[in-house]
């Protein structure tokens, strides 16, 4: 069973913290030119809507009181109160702030109790709860919408939900008015319209609104993650100003560090390293690790590597260190090592790199694209797990290699060419006969100041040459050859 905690109006309540307003309430984005995005009940009543400007939600509400939403406030608020819930159930889905799942399955007591503690705990933290039970995500928050404390008969679900309108599903305003148009109001009518010719009308997001409209919600449960972060810092009245001074207090911290790590059975991915200098000033380094990983040898030469041709203006007088990422487990290994790659030496190369270049290593990646120039693109190499495990396969067992022609680029000349039917046949002069053609595609270039606008074609001449040709105008060119 699922206890659905639903905060509403979230915005509203965290900033009004328990304050009772006097005038109507609208929450926008921010203080100049502000959108409405949550509003209380006498401002919904006046007229204002969600996605108003703050100047046509006062045309309607003139009395009203305009806050600016804090979302850090409301993201802290709102992870203090999931801690809280902790003492509830240890299963906490996180949905948004001010819409939480818990699972019940296996929890001391009924659900007359668990409302009860549930509304102790928001109330201890000044913001309003409504709660629901239900069989799966849906069936709870409806059950919400029914009523505070809800709970739906089993195998009742659908007959509960059928009075409750179509904005339950949180439906686009646009598909809300064309139900509406249809003569659908409510989870019950949607209920009873047959599910195929539904789905072929609304599209595949239909599917959904149809099964939860008869208490079906498939949606897996996602219990949210607790963050923890394992750190050490040495801060004293000397300073170092030897590079040896400087190693020997990380590995110092490292050692620490591993030693929580080992005592939490937990692995880091990610180190992040802050040096503090005499002067004030703050350097911070963001380590990754190749694996997760709880050896102190393999961090220290990581950090080491990234150190390298780092200068410092300034004597150091204080490091920290702090390990995140963490997952569960020891160190992982491999049944047939020797064939590895050492995950280490690529991860200190990349680190030696990066030191030596300033800034990230990067590697080109191919994609489908017809502009020679969107053919490839550049991305931040990291050697991910998979390709750890399964690149000595490759090499074992990789088929012979595709032999792909590679367009080599001419001087952009001007050249003859006869069309039939939109297509060219003949191109050059004396005209070779088209065999293939492939194309044409439009590309438009300089749209900024002179658009130009141009075909290209890719065609196979009756010799076999396979060249590159475009339209532009009244005029064809040769843009290049294959080889």
């Amino acid at each position: 069973m699922l206890l659905c905690a639903s905060v509403p109006e979230y915005p509203v309540a965290v900033m009004l913290a328990g304050e009772r307003a006097e005038h109507p309430v609208l929450i926008v984005d921010r203080p100049d030119r502000g959108h409405v995005i949550a509003l209380d009940a006498a401002a919904s009543r006046g007229g204002a809507r969600v996605g108003q400007t703050a100047t046509q939600a006062l045309a309607a509400v003139p009395d009203a009181q305009i806050i600016a939403y804090d979302a850090g406030h409301g993201h802290r608020c709102w992870d203090v109160l999931l801690d809280a819930f902790d003492a509830l159930t240890p299963l906490i889905e996180d949905a948004r702030p001010g819409l939480a799942y818990l699972d019940m399955r296996g929890i001391p007591g009924d659900a007359s109790a668990w409302v009860a503690h549930a509304r102790a705990i928001a109330q201890a933290h000044k913001l309003p709860l409504r709660v629901g039970f239900g069989a799966n995500k849906f069936g709870a928050y409806a059950a919400t919408w029914i009523g505070d404390g809800a709970l739906p008969e089993a195998g009742q679900e659908a007959r509960a939900l059928a009075p409750l309108p179509l904005d339950v599903l949180g439906l686009d305003p646009a598909v809300l008015q064309r139900l509406h148009l249809l003569g659908i109001a409510t989870l019950g009518e949607l209920a009873r319209l047959p599910h195929g010719p539904f789905v072929r009308r609304f599209g595949a997001q239909a599917r959904r609104w149809h099964e939860c409209a008869r208490g079906i919600d498939r949606t897996p449960f996602l219990p949210r993650g607790h963050a923890m972060t394992i750190e050490a810092a040495l801060f004293g009245e000397g300073h170092a100003e030897e590079e040896a001074q400087v190693f020997f207090a990380l590995r110092t911290l490292l050692a620490r560090v591993c030693a929580d790590l080992a005592a939490c059975g937990k692995r880091g991915g990610a180190l992040h390293v802050d040096i503090e200098l005499d002067t004030g000033e703050r350097l911070s380094l963001e380590v990754a690790l190749a694996t997760p990983t709880a050896d102190e040898r393999t961090m220290l030469d990581l950090v080491r590597a990234k150190l390298e041709g780092t200068r410092f203006l300034a004597p150091i007088v204080g490091v920290r260190v702090r390990v995140v990422q963490l997952e569960e487990g020891g160190e992982p290994l491999a049944l047939f090592a020797a064939a590895d790659i050492d995950e280490r030496s690529v991860a200190v190369t990349l680190a030696r790199l990066e030191a030596m270049l300033g800034e990230p290593v990067r590697r080109a990646r191919l994609r489908a694209a017809h502009p020679l120039e969107e053919r490839f693109l550049y991305e931040p190499f990291i050697l991910t797990r998979e390709e750890l495990r399964t690149v000595p396969a490759a090499l074992d067992t990789a088929p012979a290699p595709e032999i792909v022609p590679q367009l080599r680029l001419m001087a952009v000349r001007e050249i003859d060419v006869r069309v039939q039917r939109g297509a060219p046949v003949f191109v050059g002069s004396p005209p070779r006969a088209v065999r293939e053609c492939a194309g044409p595609w439009r590309i438009e270039e300089g749209w900024f100041h002179e658009p130009i606008a141009r075909d290209e074609y890719d065609v196979v001449l009756e010799d076999g040459d396979m060249v590159r040709i475009y339209h532009q105008g009244a005029r064809w060119y040769l843009r290049g050859a294959y080889d």
